[in-house]
């Protein structure tokens, strides 16, 4: 059994707005990180997408900051996405609440006006993505002057995604004593530059991955037709509650999302074209769960965190092991279990056996129809070379 958050020096006020979400007891990041960073060390803690480390990071950072005076935050928390600094904003907004803290999220396509408004109120906590502080910062908008706690969040998407220059642009930027905090799911290559560079003999922790939890999720690989593809990611998604869906391109997803309302499926894309409200909406109805479909590039992807996922399809197989591992890692989060369905096209066999081979799987491939009776429940059927 994990410890309680009170027993890892976590404040009562905070435990008890916990507890008010059923929160009583650490995932395994927390436990390891949390009394290290209430105590003031530098932390670096390696632990992947859903393993519960916005808490990790977050308790210790409300249960420290002080009043902020306008425009000076006294916590900056830099993720790589927009949609990740909402969700950071999301989850510790109510437990900062019961202190007066306001956190906000500050990102790139959204109103600079309204934060510029929010910070001048006086915002002790920020998440943030690296552009728009930078764009804050030379506007005179935001000083750094208070900040005594600093997190990176997914340090790893920050440097796959070339926010590296900015992030050490903000970092030397940061003049008193603070503490830094740093979790990314590889800590090797130019995040471990950044360890060297901004933290002060740091207390390592990891969580032992369980190979992306390959082993709590079912694995297919299904041959489908190109005209009855839409209909088969239909007829996967209704036996789930919250189906994501992998799309290569941008506009195929718009194409997916349309043929999946022929269906009745009810669905919603989320890419880099659309608005930011639109991709904000649907993200909030996912999670909420007033949306069972979410078609997704992968690029968009890298921001949502959404638990109870139980259905990942790879509409369009991806382009490496790694991308599956990362795309599938969507579902079987922080010990629960998940469906994963490849769907391929005929010339798309081979690529799926190499992918196969890099996984250490080696399945059948039937092919299968949108109305064979399996698709409503792929968990129990166990996979033949023919159906």
């Amino acid at each position: 059994m994990t410890s309680t958050f009170d027993a890892l020096g976590v404040a009562p006020d905070l435990c008890a707005a916990l507890a008010e979400q059923g929160k009583t007891h650490a995932f395994a990041i927390q436990e390891l990180a949390i009394a290290d960073a209430v105590a003031g060390r530098d932390v670096c803690g390696k632990a992947k997408t859903g393993s519960g480390k916005t808490l990790a990071f977050g308790l210790p950072v409300l249960q420290v900051v002080k009043a902020a005076d306008p425009s000076k935050p006294r916590a900056i928390i830099l993720v790589p996405t927009r949609e990740l600094a909402t969700q950071v904003c999301d989850e510790l907004k109510p437990i900062g609440a019961v202190r007066d803290i306001t956190v906000a999220a500050v990102y790139g396509g959204a109103d600079i006006e309204k934060q510029i408004k929010k910070l001048k109120a006086g915002v002790e906590v920020i998440a943030a993505t690296p552009g728009r502080m930078i764009d804050l910062i030379d506007r005179k908008e935001l000083d750094l002057s208070d900040v005594g706690i600093v997190v990176l969040d997914e340090a790893d998407r920050m440097a796959d995604m070339g926010f590296m220059p900015q992030v050490e642009w903000i970092l030397r930027h940061i003049p008193g004593e603070h503490q830094t905090l740093l979790f990314s799911a590889t800590l090797d290559g130019v995040v471990q530059v950044l360890i060297d560079r901004y933290q002060r003999d740091p207390v390592f922790h990891e969580v032992q991955s369980e190979g992306v939890t390959v082993s709590s999720m079912t694995q297919r690989f299904l041959r489908v037709h190109q005209m009855d593809k839409p209909k088969v990611a239909a007829a996967i998604s209704r036996s789930g509650t919250r189906t994501l869906v992998f799309s290569r391109t941008k506009r195929g997803a718009d194409r997916l999302v349309e043929q999946l309302e022929k269906e009745g499926v009810k669905a919603g894309a989320i890419h880099g074209d659309l608005r930011q409200t639109a991709r904000e909406k649907s993200l909030a109805d996912f999670a909420a769960g007033k949306l069972p479909v979410l078609v997704a590039t992968d690029v968009a992807a890298r921001g949502i965190h959404v638990d109870d996922v139980d259905i990942v399809i790879h509409y369009d197989p991806p382009e490496d092991h790694k991308a599956y591992l990362h795309r599938s890692g969507r579902t079987a989060r922080a010990g629960g279990s998940g469906l994963v369905v490849t769907l391929l096209l005929w010339d798309q066999e081979l690529e799926v056996k190499r992918l196969q081979k890099r996984l250490g799987e080696d399945q059948p491939m039937p092919e299968v129809f949108s109305n064979n009776p399996i698709l409503a429940d792929l968990t129990s059927w166990t996979p033949v070379d023919k159906v």
